[in-house]
């Protein structure tokens, strides 16, 4: 059986405080984030779903995907969300060496059409060193508060949209993906957390970092 950390502990928080985890803000500003597209279909979708509440979201993109669909990435940052970076190939970070990985994350940049701060790793695995030279090129390592584990098929949408209506507050980094494999998930619950978290006073926010 998987475990998933929902919630951010705040001891990590404390422990890898170098790392954004979330955004404090007395406005009830929420920070949705999608990642592991662009997607043919369901990036559109999510951005139509998005634009239904005027509500904004960053987007981290794996460079291969936005290589092939530059389309969608031009939409997502037309509309006015951000742009991240997701790596090139979607790289394990605990699982290639430090020279490969930070090679993706250039090829990734060099894709993107927008220059971005904003890198999150794939799997949230990334060794002190990746990390270290990631910061050191003027990148914020945008980590997240709250996990809606769509990506897991034997989660049921009930289970993710609790996951994220019960934990979300102001400054919260929540996490989506906008791939094939969470799709099942997201459809179901992203109208739903986007009423919701609305009824709650809550406000969409891209993530601004220059």
């Amino acid at each position: 059986m998987s475990f998933f950390w929902v919630k951010t502990n705040r001891w990590i928080k404390r422990l890898l405080r170098g790392w954004i985890w979330d955004i404090p803000n007395q406005y009830n500003h929420i920070f949705l984030t999608f990642d592991d597209g662009p997607t043919p279909e369901i990036t559109p979708w999510v951005l139509d779903q998005l634009a239904t509440y005027n509500a904004k979201a960053t987007f981290f993109c794996v460079g291969k995907n936005a290589d092939l669909y530059p389309e969608i990435v031009s939409r997502i940052i037309a509309e006015g969300h951000q742009i991240g970076n997701h790596t090139h190939n979607h790289l394990n970070g605990f699982k290639c060496k430090t020279t490969m990985y930070c090679n993706d994350v250039e090829q990734c940049e060099q894709t993107l059409p927008q220059k971005t701060k904003l890198f999150r790793p794939p799997y949230g695995k990334i060794n002190p060193f990746q990390a270290h030279w990631i910061q050191k090129k003027g990148y914020k390592i945008i980590m997240w508060d709250v996990l809606s584990v769509d990506y897991d098929a034997s989660t049921p949408p009930e289970k993710c949209l609790q996951n994220v209506v019960q934990n979300t507050e102001s400054g919260s980094i929540i996490v989506f993906h906008d791939s094939q494999k969470a799709f099942q998930n997201l459809s179901v619950i992203l109208p739903k957390v986007l009423e919701q978290l609305s009824l709650q006073g809550f406000v969409f926010k891209e993530i601004l970092y220059t």
